[in-house]
């Protein structure tokens, strides 16, 4: 089956545990071995796995798993893998590596050279360091400057290339708004100097 259930194993522990379907079905619907099935029903594998009900996740009905336990033939079907995402929630600072913090200068020094329009809170926020390195970043007076290797963010997966896109687009529409506002500055004051 080529769409098994989140967590296969963990499922697969509550499927053993908490009904009465035969291990070939078990195993089909999960995606796994009708011997790992066998080993976890014997206690010999998944010992320290905790089972995941995906009648709670919504991966199956009550109704699918007792049409199965009563035909050993019939095939669990997955409800559907389909996991609604919403892009309204506050985004998560995902987990940086110790051995892939030195990117971030890294990057910083990058993007301060390819897209020099981008404001120094713009590239903190984007790269995941203070305001403060990035300033000190562009003054050369960051304490390990010398040592700085400019690197592609998006390349080392610090975020993504749709990030920097908005990042840019932002950058752009800021630039435009300044311009006009210089534009009516200047105007305003040749009206005040004209009168």
């Amino acid at each position: 089956m080529s769409n098994a259930p989140l967590m296969p194993m963990a499922t697969a522990v509550w499927l053993v545990e908490n009904t009465t379907l035969t291990f070939k079905q078990i195993a089909n619907f999960c995606n796994l071995h009708e011997v790992e099935i066998q080993g976890i029903a014997d206690g010999e594998v998944a010992k320290g796995i905790k089972a995941y009900n995906p009648i709670i996740s919504g991966q199956l009905s009550r109704e699918e798993i007792e049409l199965s336990s009563k035909d050993e033939n019939r095939p669990l079907l997955i409800k559907s893998t389909d996991i609604e995402i919403s892009n309204n929630d506050k985004k998560i600072k995902k987990y940086v590596p110790l051995s892939k913090r030195q990117d971030k200068p890294d990057s910083a020094l990058w993007l301060m050279r390819q897209h020099n329009m981008l404001k120094d809170s713009q590239i903190a926020k984007l790269v995941g360091i203070t305001k403060n390195s990035v300033t000190s970043i562009r003054n050369k007076s960051y304490w390990n400057y010398n040592n700085l290797n400019p690197k592609d963010p998006v390349a080392l997966n610090l975020f993504s290339q749709k990030d920097l896109i908005e990042a840019l687009e932002k950058a752009e529409r800021r630039i435009k708004r300044e311009k006009k506002e210089k534009e009516k500055a200047k105007q305003s004051k040749e009206i005040s100097n004209n009168e």
